[in-house]
Protein backbone atom coordinates (compact mmCIF):
# COMPACT_ATOMS: atom_id res chain seq x y z
CA UNK A 1 0.00 0.00 0.00
CA UNK A 2 1.73 3.41 -0.97
CA UNK A 3 1.49 5.77 1.86
CA UNK A 4 -0.37 9.02 1.42
CA UNK A 5 1.16 11.84 1.73
CA UNK A 6 -1.49 14.77 3.39
CA UNK A 7 -0.21 18.12 3.28
CA UNK A 8 -2.40 21.25 2.50
CA UNK A 9 -6.15 22.23 2.65
CA UNK A 10 -8.31 19.24 3.18
CA UNK A 11 -12.48 20.31 2.94
CA UNK A 12 -14.58 18.58 5.16
CA UNK A 13 -17.48 19.15 3.27
CA UNK A 14 -21.10 19.39 3.63
CA UNK A 15 -23.40 17.33 2.96
CA UNK A 16 -26.56 19.21 1.34
CA UNK A 17 -30.04 18.00 1.63
CA UNK A 18 -33.20 18.45 -0.37
CA UNK A 19 -36.53 19.75 1.15
CA UNK A 20 -37.46 16.24 2.36
CA UNK A 21 -34.49 15.51 4.12
CA UNK A 22 -32.86 13.24 1.52
CA UNK A 23 -29.09 13.58 0.53
CA UNK A 24 -28.99 15.92 -2.30
CA UNK A 25 -26.74 14.31 -4.77
CA UNK A 26 -26.60 16.69 -7.46
CA UNK A 27 -25.50 19.94 -5.15
CA UNK A 28 -22.83 17.40 -3.45
CA UNK A 29 -21.58 17.09 -6.78
CA UNK A 30 -21.34 20.59 -7.18
CA UNK A 31 -19.85 20.91 -4.22
CA UNK A 32 -17.34 18.33 -5.29
CA UNK A 33 -15.81 20.48 -8.62
CA UNK A 34 -15.96 23.64 -6.95
CA UNK A 35 -13.63 22.09 -4.42
CA UNK A 36 -11.63 20.74 -7.03
CA UNK A 37 -11.15 23.68 -9.71
CA UNK A 38 -10.79 26.61 -6.63
CA UNK A 39 -7.44 24.26 -5.64
CA UNK A 40 -8.19 22.36 -2.51
CA UNK A 41 -5.27 19.82 -2.00
CA UNK A 42 -8.12 16.76 -0.94
CA UNK A 43 -12.04 16.37 0.57
CA UNK A 44 -13.07 15.01 3.55
CA UNK A 45 -16.80 13.18 3.07
CA UNK A 46 -18.75 12.33 6.26
CA UNK A 47 -16.73 14.37 8.91
CA UNK A 48 -18.91 16.52 11.65
CA UNK A 49 -19.31 19.48 9.17
CA UNK A 50 -20.76 17.08 6.67
CA UNK A 51 -23.69 15.78 9.63
CA UNK A 52 -22.08 11.86 9.85
CA UNK A 53 -23.83 12.15 13.20
CA UNK A 54 -27.63 11.73 11.63
CA UNK A 55 -26.45 9.70 8.25
CA UNK A 56 -27.14 6.32 7.86
CA UNK A 57 -24.53 4.02 6.99
CA UNK A 58 -26.05 3.27 3.62
CA UNK A 59 -25.86 7.17 3.49
CA UNK A 60 -22.28 7.30 4.08
CA UNK A 61 -21.47 4.64 1.94
CA UNK A 62 -23.49 6.29 -1.19
CA UNK A 63 -21.86 9.45 -0.28
CA UNK A 64 -17.82 7.80 -0.50
CA UNK A 65 -19.12 6.22 -3.56
CA UNK A 66 -20.43 9.25 -5.23
CA UNK A 67 -17.40 12.04 -4.12
CA UNK A 68 -14.83 9.47 -5.54
CA UNK A 69 -16.74 8.70 -8.64
CA UNK A 70 -17.09 12.87 -8.97
CA UNK A 71 -13.48 13.59 -8.07
CA UNK A 72 -12.36 11.13 -10.55
CA UNK A 73 -9.04 10.98 -9.44
CA UNK A 74 -8.29 14.77 -8.90
CA UNK A 75 -8.30 14.91 -5.54
CA UNK A 76 -7.59 12.08 -2.46
CA UNK A 77 -11.38 11.38 -1.07
CA UNK A 78 -10.63 10.79 2.96
CA UNK A 79 -14.26 9.04 4.04
CA UNK A 80 -15.57 9.96 7.61
CA UNK A 81 -15.27 6.24 8.38
CA UNK A 82 -15.17 6.61 12.80
CA UNK A 83 -17.74 5.75 15.04
CA UNK A 84 -17.79 4.81 18.55
CA UNK A 85 -18.25 1.03 17.96
CA UNK A 86 -14.70 -0.46 16.85
CA UNK A 87 -16.65 -3.15 15.18
CA UNK A 88 -19.04 -1.22 12.80
CA UNK A 89 -16.15 1.37 11.98
CA UNK A 90 -13.85 -1.75 10.68
CA UNK A 91 -17.26 -2.78 8.31
CA UNK A 92 -17.43 1.07 6.98
CA UNK A 93 -13.74 1.18 6.48
CA UNK A 94 -13.49 -1.81 4.57
CA UNK A 95 -16.38 -0.86 2.16
CA UNK A 96 -14.78 2.49 1.76
CA UNK A 97 -11.55 1.43 0.91
CA UNK A 98 -13.12 -1.10 -1.44
CA UNK A 99 -14.87 1.98 -3.40
CA UNK A 100 -12.10 3.91 -4.18
CA UNK A 101 -11.73 5.94 -0.67
CA UNK A 102 -7.80 7.28 -0.35
CA UNK A 103 -7.86 7.40 3.10
CA UNK A 104 -9.78 7.44 6.34
CA UNK A 105 -10.93 9.89 9.25
CA UNK A 106 -11.57 8.18 11.99
CA UNK A 107 -13.01 10.12 14.92
CA UNK A 108 -12.25 9.44 18.62
CA UNK A 109 -15.08 7.17 20.23
CA UNK A 110 -17.42 9.31 21.45
CA UNK A 111 -20.06 8.93 24.87
CA UNK A 112 -18.46 5.38 25.15
CA UNK A 113 -15.75 7.65 27.43
CA UNK A 114 -13.21 5.06 26.80
CA UNK A 115 -9.42 4.91 28.85
CA UNK A 116 -6.42 5.85 26.86
CA UNK A 117 -5.38 2.46 26.63
CA UNK A 118 -8.70 1.95 24.94
CA UNK A 119 -8.53 4.50 22.52
CA UNK A 120 -5.01 2.52 21.77
CA UNK A 121 -7.06 -0.64 20.91
CA UNK A 122 -9.46 1.13 19.43
CA UNK A 123 -7.18 2.32 17.02
CA UNK A 124 -5.11 -0.55 16.76
CA UNK A 125 -7.39 -2.78 16.14
CA UNK A 126 -8.77 -1.07 12.87
CA UNK A 127 -4.92 -0.18 11.56
CA UNK A 128 -4.35 -4.20 11.95
CA UNK A 129 -7.80 -5.00 10.17
CA UNK A 130 -7.76 -2.22 7.62
CA UNK A 131 -5.38 -1.95 4.67
CA UNK A 132 -5.69 1.56 4.09
CA UNK A 133 -4.13 5.25 5.10
CA UNK A 134 -5.83 5.94 8.46
CA UNK A 135 -6.43 9.55 10.41
CA UNK A 136 -6.91 9.95 14.10
CA UNK A 137 -9.21 12.56 14.41
CA UNK A 138 -8.94 14.29 17.76
CA UNK A 139 -12.08 16.41 19.41
CA UNK A 140 -12.63 16.29 22.67
CA UNK A 141 -15.15 18.82 22.53
CA UNK A 142 -17.62 16.60 20.54
CA UNK A 143 -15.94 13.06 21.59
CA UNK A 144 -16.07 13.91 25.17
CA UNK A 145 -12.65 11.90 25.40
CA UNK A 146 -9.23 13.60 24.55
CA UNK A 147 -6.35 11.05 23.20
CA UNK A 148 -3.44 12.84 24.71
CA UNK A 149 -0.04 12.89 22.60
CA UNK A 150 1.01 9.58 24.00
CA UNK A 151 -0.93 7.83 22.58
CA UNK A 152 -0.96 9.46 18.70
CA UNK A 153 2.64 9.18 19.01
CA UNK A 154 2.17 4.99 19.93
CA UNK A 155 -0.01 4.68 17.12
CA UNK A 156 1.78 6.85 14.67
CA UNK A 157 5.29 4.87 15.61
CA UNK A 158 3.82 1.10 15.63
CA UNK A 159 1.40 1.79 12.81
CA UNK A 160 2.59 2.58 9.05
CA UNK A 161 -0.84 2.86 7.85
CA UNK A 162 -1.93 5.49 10.63
CA UNK A 163 -0.43 8.30 8.53
CA UNK A 164 -1.75 11.32 10.40
CA UNK A 165 -3.84 13.10 13.10
CA UNK A 166 -6.15 15.76 12.56
CA UNK A 167 -6.21 17.70 16.01
CA UNK A 168 -9.17 19.49 17.27
CA UNK A 169 -8.25 19.72 20.83
CA UNK A 170 -7.06 23.19 21.06
CA UNK A 171 -5.09 22.63 23.37
CA UNK A 172 -1.11 24.14 21.36
CA UNK A 173 0.93 22.44 23.78
CA UNK A 174 -0.21 18.64 23.31
CA UNK A 175 -0.24 19.37 19.42
CA UNK A 176 3.63 20.93 19.50
CA UNK A 177 4.51 17.88 21.43
CA UNK A 178 2.98 15.82 18.62
CA UNK A 179 4.99 17.69 16.33
CA UNK A 180 8.02 17.81 18.13
CA UNK A 181 8.05 13.50 18.97
CA UNK A 182 6.55 12.70 16.13
CA UNK A 183 7.73 9.46 13.14
CA UNK A 184 9.09 10.68 10.19
CA UNK A 185 6.18 10.91 7.69
CA UNK A 186 3.59 11.19 10.35
CA UNK A 187 1.05 14.62 9.44
CA UNK A 188 0.00 16.92 11.48
CA UNK A 189 -3.56 18.85 10.62
CA UNK A 190 -5.17 21.48 12.47
CA UNK A 191 -8.74 20.72 13.26
CA UNK A 192 -9.24 24.29 13.87
CA UNK A 193 -8.73 26.89 11.10
CA UNK A 194 -8.19 29.90 12.91
CA UNK A 195 -5.09 27.63 13.92
CA UNK A 196 -3.94 26.93 10.72
CA UNK A 197 -1.39 29.26 10.26
CA UNK A 198 -0.24 29.48 13.53
CA UNK A 199 0.37 25.16 13.18
CA UNK A 200 1.54 25.72 10.13
CA UNK A 201 4.36 27.69 11.23
CA UNK A 202 5.62 25.44 14.60
CA UNK A 203 5.72 22.30 11.58
CA UNK A 204 1.96 21.28 11.17
CA UNK A 205 1.45 19.81 7.40
CA UNK A 206 -1.88 21.43 6.85
CA UNK A 207 -5.74 20.95 7.72
CA UNK A 208 -9.31 19.70 7.37
CA UNK A 209 -11.19 23.04 7.47
CA UNK A 210 -14.79 24.39 7.34
CA UNK A 211 -14.27 27.84 6.09
CA UNK A 212 -12.90 26.23 2.86
CA UNK A 213 -16.24 24.73 2.04
CA UNK A 214 -17.30 28.60 1.00
CA UNK A 215 -14.03 30.47 0.52
CA UNK A 216 -11.82 27.08 -0.80
CA UNK A 217 -9.49 29.40 -3.03
CA UNK A 218 -8.56 31.67 -0.75
CA UNK A 219 -8.51 29.26 2.24
CA UNK A 220 -6.05 26.78 0.41
CA UNK A 221 -4.00 29.40 -0.66
CA UNK A 222 -3.46 30.93 2.58
CA UNK A 223 -2.69 27.57 3.36
CA UNK A 224 -0.21 26.88 0.61
CA UNK A 225 1.62 30.40 1.29
CA UNK A 226 1.81 29.34 5.56
CA UNK A 227 3.48 25.87 4.31
CA UNK A 228 6.23 27.66 1.73
CA UNK A 229 6.80 29.98 5.12
CA UNK A 230 5.72 32.87 3.61
CA UNK A 231 4.11 33.73 6.97
CA UNK A 232 3.67 37.28 6.58
CA UNK A 233 1.75 36.75 3.63
CA UNK A 234 -0.45 33.97 5.37
CA UNK A 235 -1.17 35.73 8.24
CA UNK A 236 -2.74 38.71 6.21
CA UNK A 237 -5.20 36.33 4.19
CA UNK A 238 -5.60 34.55 7.93
CA UNK A 239 -6.87 38.01 8.78
CA UNK A 240 -9.20 38.65 6.07
CA UNK A 241 -11.02 34.55 6.73
CA UNK A 242 -10.59 35.55 10.92
CA UNK A 243 -14.28 37.24 11.03
CA UNK A 244 -15.62 33.92 8.83
CA UNK A 245 -13.77 31.92 11.09
CA UNK A 246 -15.23 33.39 14.10
CA UNK A 247 -18.65 32.85 12.55
CA UNK A 248 -18.41 29.47 11.37
CA UNK A 249 -18.34 28.29 15.39
CA UNK A 250 -20.98 30.95 16.37
CA UNK A 251 -23.90 28.51 16.10
CA UNK A 252 -23.14 24.54 16.32
CA UNK A 253 -21.04 23.34 13.05
CA UNK A 254 -22.22 23.08 10.50
CA UNK A 255 -25.38 25.18 10.79
CA UNK A 256 -23.30 28.51 9.97
CA UNK A 257 -21.46 27.30 7.21
CA UNK A 258 -24.25 25.81 5.85
CA UNK A 259 -25.95 28.82 5.77
CA UNK A 260 -22.73 31.04 4.24
CA UNK A 261 -23.10 27.99 1.39
CA UNK A 262 -26.74 28.70 1.08
CA UNK A 263 -26.52 32.60 0.65
CA UNK A 264 -23.93 32.22 -1.76
CA UNK A 265 -26.79 29.78 -3.63
CA UNK A 266 -24.66 26.57 -3.53
CA UNK A 267 -26.76 24.63 -1.30
CA UNK A 268 -30.45 25.00 0.58
CA UNK A 269 -30.03 25.63 4.63
CA UNK A 270 -31.64 22.19 5.67
CA UNK A 271 -30.78 20.63 8.12
CA UNK A 272 -31.66 17.43 10.02
CA UNK A 273 -32.82 17.41 13.47
CA UNK A 274 -31.72 17.70 15.99
CA UNK A 275 -30.11 20.45 14.18
CA UNK A 276 -31.93 24.00 13.32
CA UNK A 277 -31.73 26.72 10.88
CA UNK A 278 -29.39 29.57 11.98
CA UNK A 279 -30.66 32.42 13.85
CA UNK A 280 -32.05 35.97 11.71
CA UNK A 281 -29.00 37.24 13.22
CA UNK A 282 -26.23 35.28 13.10
CA UNK A 283 -27.28 35.26 8.64
CA UNK A 284 -27.08 38.62 8.62
CA UNK A 285 -23.58 38.71 10.58
CA UNK A 286 -22.24 35.97 7.39
CA UNK A 287 -23.63 37.93 5.04
CA UNK A 288 -21.41 41.12 5.96
CA UNK A 289 -18.53 38.94 6.67
CA UNK A 290 -18.79 37.57 3.32
CA UNK A 291 -19.04 40.97 1.86
CA UNK A 292 -16.44 41.92 3.50
CA UNK A 293 -14.16 39.37 2.59
CA UNK A 294 -14.98 39.79 -0.46
CA UNK A 295 -16.37 35.48 -0.87
CA UNK A 296 -19.22 35.97 -4.06
CA UNK A 297 -21.40 33.19 -5.27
Amino acid sequence: MAALQVSGTYTAIVTPFCEDYSVDFDAFGELINFQIDSGVEGIVVCGSTGESATLSAKEKLALIIDAVDKAKGRVPIIAGTGSNDTSATIDLTRMAKEHGASAVLLVAPYYNKPTQEGLYYHYKTIALACDIPQIIYNVPSRSGVNIQAEIVLRLAKEFSNIIAVKEASGNMDQVMEILRKRPKGFAVLSGEDSLTVPLVAMGANGVIAVTSNYAPKEFSEMTRQALKGNIATARRMHYKLFELMQLNMCETNPTPVKAALSILGKVQAIYRQPLLPIHDDNRKKLVRALKRAKIHA
